[in-house]
C-alpha cells in the first residue's frame, strides 16, 4: 500500500518527523510539541482501512503527520477524511495538505471533536490520538456510528486510567483488543 507514496507527502512527512524530533530534545513544552506518533506506529494507522465502504476519522490531527497516513489509505480507496484539532497553536500545521496533494480528500475541522461527533455517521474508521482526558468522551460518541468498522486508539496503555472505560467494560458491545506495534500500545475496538 505504501509503495508508491508521492514525493510531496514524503518531503512533509521528512518536514514534520524533523520538527517532532528538534521538539523532544530541546525541552518544547507538552502541549507545544507535535507529539505526532513515531513513523513505525504512523504506517500501521490505516492497516485496518480495508473496511466496509465509509468515510474515515481522526480525532487529534496536531500537526497532521497520522494524517498524511490515513489520508494515502483513502485515497486509494476512495474514501474521505474529517479530522479534528482543538489547540488553537496546533491549527495551522496541517495547511500543508494542499501542498502534499491532499486537499479534496481531507477535511480539517478547527475545533473540539466531541461538539460535531454527536451529528456524524457511516464512518468505517476513527483513528482516536486527542488528549487522554477526553478518551472516553470521544469514544463513546463515535462508536455508535463506526458499525461495523475499527476504531484505533494510539496509547491505550500508557494513559489506561483515562482510557480503560473505552475497552475494558464488560457491558460494552465493543470487541476490544490492545495490539503491541514498537514499543506502543494501540487499541483496536
Amino acid at each position: 500500500m505504501f509503495h508508491s507514496i508521492r514525493p510531496s507527502i514524503l518531503e512533509r512527512m521528512r518536514f514534520l518527523e524533523q520538527i517532532d524530533a528538534r521538539d523532544r530534545l530541546d525541552g518544547t513544552p507538552r502541549l507545544q510539541r507535535l507529539r505526532q506518533i513515531p513513523p513505525r506506529r504512523a504506517d500501521s494507522c490505516p492497516a485496518g482501512s480495508r473496511r466496509p465502504q465509509g468515510d474515515y476519522l481522526e480525532i487529534g490531527t496536531s500537526a497532521g503527520y497520522s494524517t498524511l497516513w490515513i489520508a494515502i489509505a483513502c485515497e486509494m480507496l476512495g474514501r474521505s477524511l474529517t479530522t479534528f484539532e482543538v489547540l488553537p497553536k496546533k491549527r495551522n500545521w496541517p495547511r500543508h495538505l494542499p501542498a502534499a496533494g491532499l486537499a479534496g480528500l481531507v477535511k480539517l475541522v478547527q475545533g473540539d471533536a466531541r461538539q460535531f461527533l454527536p451529528q456524524l455517521s457511516q464512518y468505517r474508521f476513527c483513528f482516536l490520538d486527542a488528549e487522554k482526558e477526553v478518551y472516553a468522551d470521544c469514544y463513546e460518541a463515535v462508536v455508535p456510528n463506526l458499525v461495523p468498522a475499527l476504531a484505533v486508539a494510539d496509547n491505550a496503555i500508557n494513559h489506561e486510567q483515562s482510557c480503560s472505560r473505552c475497552w475494558c467494560d464488560p457491558q460494552s458491545t465493543v470487541d476490544a483488543l490492545i495490539v503491541p506495534i514498537g514499543q506502543w500500545r494501540v487499541a483496536l475496538s
